[in-house]
């Protein structure tokens, strides 16, 4: 019930290029991608916190700078660190680092920086979800700027959660009607 689709309506007017760009097709791809990933973070749009509480304490960057505040991921692309709640606050004109919970208690703001990461970070990779599936058609470089250090390492412990995206992202491609395209894995 947290994510609901008026959130979502709300955050798109954030980023209105979102899945708009490159013809109807490229569209409707980079809206499966985003859902896939969406849902492969949250659980199915279930979980709005990062499950691993043990986690919790461990995301500052430089360490024991954060004033007891906890960055873990909240949302449907679990924002984590201080410097991304930082940044996202920043774009989205909101105090983030100061109250990083409203990331887990209002819809729009959770949504709003989903679409923000989308749209304008990097992570680990060269593009940005956005750019990928815009530019390259490269569902499996989404993968590699949400979370590649732990799951686009062949054989690596995030493995099957990466296969895991690609097997939502298949199915989100045929909910919407349009072929997946190449590079599916990271």
């Amino acid at each position: 019930s947290f994510y609901t689709y008026a959130g979502l309506i709300a955050a798109l007017r954030s980023y209105p290029n979102f899945a708009k760009d490159g013809g109807d097709t490229v569209a409707r791809q980079e809206a499966a991608a985003f859902l896939a990933n969406v849902h492969h973070e949250t659980g199915g749009l279930v979980h709005i916190r990062e499950q691993n509480q043990a986690n919790w304490d461990h995301y500052c960057q430089p360490a024991g700078t954060c004033g007891g505040k906890q960055y873990y991921g909240r949302g449907p692309i679990q924002l984590s660190w201080n410097y991304n709640y930082s940044a996202a606050g920043n774009a989205l004109g909101l105090d983030l680092l100061n109250n990083p919970d409203w990331v887990a208690t209002n819809a729009a703001i959770s949504w709003q920086t989903a679409l923000w990461y989308w749209m304008t970070q990097r992570g680990g990779a060269s593009n940005t979800p956005h750019q990928a599936m815009v530019n390259l058609r490269a569902f499996g470089e989404t993968i590699r700027a949400i979370n590649g250090g732990i799951e686009c390492n062949a054989g690596g412990i995030g493995h099957q959660q990466m296969l895991n995206r690609v097997a939502n992202y298949r199915s989100f491609t045929s909910i919407l009607g349009v072929p997946t395209g190449n590079n599916l894995e990271c």
